[in-house]
């Protein structure tokens, strides 16, 4: 008996021409591709993550770890399409093991990422003859610059009856960002959510002036998370000291710690300022698709094989 695969696969050879469309973009403005070990000694701490181990080591949830290693080697502009993996990610929009779209430009912060990934997305449409329109499930998508800027704050404010500081301190920021706002994101023009609660950033520089701001940002188009940027923290001990922090939740939560990636840390001192992105390239193909169901644009999933 042949096996059934209703949707999966529905949209490879689009997949493919988005994918060389995304390269030609970077390989344009000078960067250089690079692969990263999938397999690394010690994943990042983050209480929500949860890796896969392999034999003692783990698999990288992000490739990060290592691309800001090479930063710190003196590769000034890296890209990388990574394979990668994360426990108990499973649904419409989520998978065990996915496709991320990483790069990190020296000098950089997160205002130039939110001009890259705009033009990212603005050229991938153009490519498909989308010309800077895009109709995602009913719900037309002007591309055209510039997009909607609206900080975490006046986030909660607007689309929310519950204020940040007292989403914080009630512990409900997580609920109130996934089930009231992030839904309500991007339906007439893609928009930047920035400037996060410090303590919701563990891998951002915190803002100069401000402790309590974070340089994070995420994209959103019709309700979708695309991306998630940071201009990056480069102090070896406030990261460590972050990391512990994450470590202390993940025992309180009851979840296995890892050991500290001292390898990274040490990098850490001698990387440039910098800023980085990661982007869900498979997201991506679903917004391209017009479709709600991640297994329409990748050939295989775990069911399957």
């Amino acid at each position: 008996m042949e096996p059934s695969y209703p949707t999966c696969g529905k949209y490879l050879e689009k997949r493919a021409d988005i994918i060389r469309s995304a390269r030609n973009f970077f390989y344009a403005r000078g960067y250089l591709e690079v692969e990263t070990p999938v397999r690394i000694p010690c994943p990042i701490p983050e209480a929500h993550i949860d890796p896969f181990d392999s034999d003692g080591w783990s698999l990288h949830a992000s490739p990060e770890i290592c691309m800001k290693q090479l930063l710190a080697r003196g590769y000034e502009r890296i890209f990388q399409i990574a394979r990668v993996f994360r426990k108990a990610e499973r649904g419409r929009k989520h998978l065990p093991e996915f496709s991320l779209l990483e790069w990190y430009t020296s000098d950089s912060t997160y205002v130039e990422l939110m001009d890259q990934i705009e033009t990212l997305i603005i050229e991938l449409a153009v490519d498909l003859g989308l010309n800077k329109q895009l109709v995602y499930q009913g719900h037309t998508i002007d591309l055209s610059p510039p997009w909607d800027c609206i900080t975490v704050a006046e986030a909660f404010e607007t689309f929310s009856n519950t204020g940040l500081s007292d989403a914080l301190t009630n512990d409900t920021y997580d609920e109130v960002m996934g089930c009231e706002i992030e839904p309500k994101l991007g339906f007439e023009k893609p928009v930047f959510l920035y400037d996060y609660p410090a303590s919701k950033a563990s891998l951002a520089r915190v803002r100069e002036g401000n402790s309590q701001v974070a340089e994070r940002v995420e994209l959103y188009i019709a309700g979708l998370e695309l991306a998630n940027g940071f201009t990056e923290l480069i102090d070896p001990e406030e990261q460590a000291s972050r990391f512990k922090a994450e470590q202390d939740l993940r025992k309180r939560l009851g979840k296995k710690n890892y050991p500290l990636p001292e390898s990274f840390l040490q990098n850490l001192a001698c990387m440039p300022r910098c800023a980085g992105i990661a982007a869900g390239l498979d997201r991506i193909v679903m917004l391209f698709c017009d479709t709600t169901v991640i297994d329409d644009v990748v050939a295989f999933v775990p069911e399957n094989l």
